[in-house]
């Protein structure tokens, strides 16, 4: 079965905020780094660790 990755990631993050209740402030942030990392000048080495 293909998932897309969207949908997978949709699902994971639920219940992650679902069973682990994190604040909401520390998702914004998890979400707004993660976002300015993969277009920045890092984003080739983030890739190549993840690879």
């Amino acid at each position: 079965m293909d998932v897309p990755l969207w949908l997978a990631l949709l699902a994971v993050g639920y219940l992650g905020v679902k069973l682990i209740r994190p604040p909401w402030w520390l998702i914004a942030v998890l979400l707004l780094g993660g976002y300015l990392l993969g277009d920045s000048i890092l984003a080739p080495v983030i890739d190549s660790t993840i690879k």
